[in-house]
């Protein structure tokens, strides 16, 4: 059973679990005029009781996209598709006379600090502080709670996933126009956007770093990421958060010039902060999209024997491109 399955890597695993052999059912939000709708809706508790009560592979995506403004209300319902989304899963696991054997939950290695230093493992990593990371807290806080002792429970600490997704589009969009230099982070004027939230939020995370477009870039084609999948399926020692990026973080310096070179841009304009704030108004979205250091490292998954396809920036930037 997949919840959140109309997304962009909801599709993807649809399709590779159905190539696999399993018959995949969904849960999600209410069909929209023609469209096919779910097997179950959120609303539909007993329903999605059903469909999880005999499922072998359990897999959450569910959550409403952080590409936006983080108004108020955004940042509310960020919070509250993904934790209650969890919740209701959970309650049904814990319900289930059949229980999966394993449940996979989305989450975030935007959980891990600003990271300019070295990279975050599942084992040495440190979690930042302020509302994105306070959101991955409070979700996984989540989805381990309690005891489910006949289901193996994994949450999926995603670094931005290359392929036919929205990140890619929207980048790329800017490097054909001439805007695929890299984001330059300086001084802004502080809001309150980025405060913590949940049931224990922590203060906003600092900004202002003086990077200079070698804020680490941590990233796992699209792939990739359904064979990590396939991996975890296969590997039953494996649980607890997991960190699916690839072992050797770019920049964002890399980043961009990989997206100038796959669109033909001869050359991009850097975005230094003052502007870069201004264009992400313009373009409903966040700064710290581009500006926050991720660098994330595959601890769990190297360690037991998996092997990445893409590591190499320019191929797979030029890949999703041409997807």
């Amino acid at each position: 059973m997949v919840a959140g399955a109309s997304g962009f890597v909801g599709t993807h695993l649809v399709q590779d679990l159905a190539r696999r052999g399993y018959d995949v059912t969904r849960v999600g939000r209410r069909a929209r005029p023609g469209r096919p709708g779910p097997d179950a809706s959120w609303d539909e508790e007993a329903a999605v009781a059903r469909l999880v009560d005999g499922a072998d592979l359990l897999v959450n995506l569910a959550g409403r996209s952080v590409g936006c403004r983080y108004t108020d209300a955004r940042r509310e319902e960020i919070l509250r598709s993904r934790t209650e989304t969890t919740a209701a899963l959970h309650r049904a696991v814990s319900a289930a006379e059949r229980p999966p054997r394993l449940w996979l939950n989305a989450s975030t290695g935007t959980i891990y600090r600003h990271a300019v230093d070295r990279p975050q493992t599942e084992s040495s990593g440190e979690l930042g502080s302020g509302f994105s990371v306070d959101v991955a807290r409070e979700w996984e806080r989540t989805f381990f709670a309690g005891e489910l002792p006949a289901t193996r429970r994994v949450a999926l600490r995603m670094a931005i996933v290359l392929g036919d997704g929205p990140a890619v589009a929207m980048l790329a969009r800017a490097a054909r126009l001439g805007l695929g230099g890299p984001q330059l982070d300086g001084w802004w004027f502080g809001h309150r956007r980025y405060r913590g939230t949940g049931s224990s939020p922590t203060a906003p995370a600092a900004t202002g770093h003086r990077t200079r477009g070698h804020q680490r870039f941590s990233w796992i084609h699209v792939e990739d990421l359904l064979a990590a999948i396939r991996f975890l399926d296969e590997h039953p020692e494996l649980e607890g958060p997991v960190n699916l990026a690839v072992p050797e973080a770019g920049t964002n310096r890399d980043l961009m010039a990989a997206l100038r070179r796959a669109v033909g841009a001869p050359v991009g304009l850097p975005a230094p902060r003052w502007l870069l704030e201004p264009g992400m108004w313009v373009l409903r979205q966040e700064s710290e999209l581009v500006l926050k250091s991720r660098w994330v490292a595959p601890e769990k998954l190297t360690a037991a024997g998996f092997t990445f396809r893409w590591t190499d920036l320019d191929a797979a930037v030029a890949d999703a491109v041409s997807r």
